[in-house]
């Protein structure tokens, strides 16, 4: 919701930009002042800079109020959700996070130049702005990775849910699958790209088994299979979830880049399971899809757990 706001902020000033280029100097940002360090979260410093960039980032969203604290408050936020993402590892490969800009960008209307300008017009940096994007698509794997390890649902939590809901234990599908990587070394994707989407396209088409994906990977370079045994539903990784959902057994999701390069799910099997395990994942899964849309959802909770337990230095 936030991002669509701003893709409405973004528009605007896109347009103003374009109906007065006289006026494009009312926009820019000024130049940078000396910079001091204004809180330390964890020993990591948020500096006054920051701030200020992040401050025009929120009048571009239309935010109200003191902007200054806010930003603050936003940075600061930020950085403890940094640090849990750095501390479960975490990663966001730069390309999902080109790749979101320019979507954000083209959703705009604009070009990834013309938007690195009015982010820049607006006292904003395209370089700030990715890193915002990849605390965002971070963020939410984090709680997950959370919720799942260290806030499991007991034997006593699952009870109390089934006999809210009348006593009904649900079930989930639990799949067997198999990944087909084809590897691009680091360098050469965009050299590699397209011949390695042929290759994976072309092992789809033919694919029969499971047991004979290894046969035929055995012919082609650079390609690993991995056996990743049963996965229940609520466990699916995100980026795959609706792919193997739509995929029967027997077949393979659609390829796809990844950051180790092009890869492909095999469904070799799939059966309903409904014991307690599989009813805690459920209800659990169901938790999840709360993530951003309550004031108290575990991203909320969360966030707030950090916030206790961090040393936050305000200078």
């Amino acid at each position: 919701m936030m991002l669509r706001r701003l893709m409405y902020a973004v528009a605007a000033v896109a347009a103003l930009s374009a109906a007065a280029p006289d006026s494009v100097g009312l926009w820019a940002a000024p130049a940078r002042a000396a910079s001091e360090v204004a809180v330390v979260v964890n020993r990591e410093p948020i500096t006054t800079y920051q701030i200020r960039q992040r401050a025009a980032f929120l009048k571009l969203r239309r935010e109200g109020g003191n902007l200054t604290k806010k930003a603050t408050e936003e940075l600061i936020d930020e950085a403890l959700k940094t640090q849990e993402m750095r501390r479960r590892r975490i990663d966001i490969p730069d390309q999902a996070v080109d790749a979101a800009f320019a979507k954000f960008a083209a959703d705009n209307k604009l070009t990834q130049a013309q938007l690195t300008q009015v982010l820049s017009q607006a006292g904003f940096s395209a370089s700030a702005f990715k890193d915002y994007i990849r605390v965002q698509m971070g963020w939410g794997q984090a709680v997950q990775a959370s919720m799942r390890s260290n806030e499991r649902l007991s034997e006593q939590d699952v009870v109390q849910r089934m006999l809210a809901q009348g006593g009904e234990k649900p079930s989930t599908t639990e799949y067997t699958l198999q990944q087909v990587i084809f590897v691009i070394p680091d360098g050469q994707r965009g050299k590699l790209m397209s011949q390695r989407k042929r290759e994976a396209q072309g092992m789809r088409s033919r694919f029969q088994s499971c047991p004979q994906t290894y046969e035929t990977a055995k012919a082609l370079r650079d390609v690993t299979v991995r056996e990743l045994g049963r996965v229940a539903q609520p466990q699916l990784p995100p980026q795959w979830k609706d792919d193997i959902q739509n995929t029967a057994v027997g077949r393979t999701t659609p390829v796809k880049e990844t950051e180790r390069g092009v890869e492909f799910i095999a469904v070799c099997d799939s059966r309903q399971v409904s014991d307690d395990v599989a009813a805690a994942m459920v209800f659990q899964s169901r938790d999840l899809e709360k993530l951003g849309k309550e004031g108290s959802g575990p991203d909320k909770e969360l966030l707030k757990k950090l916030r206790e337990q961090a040393q936050i230095i305000r200078k």
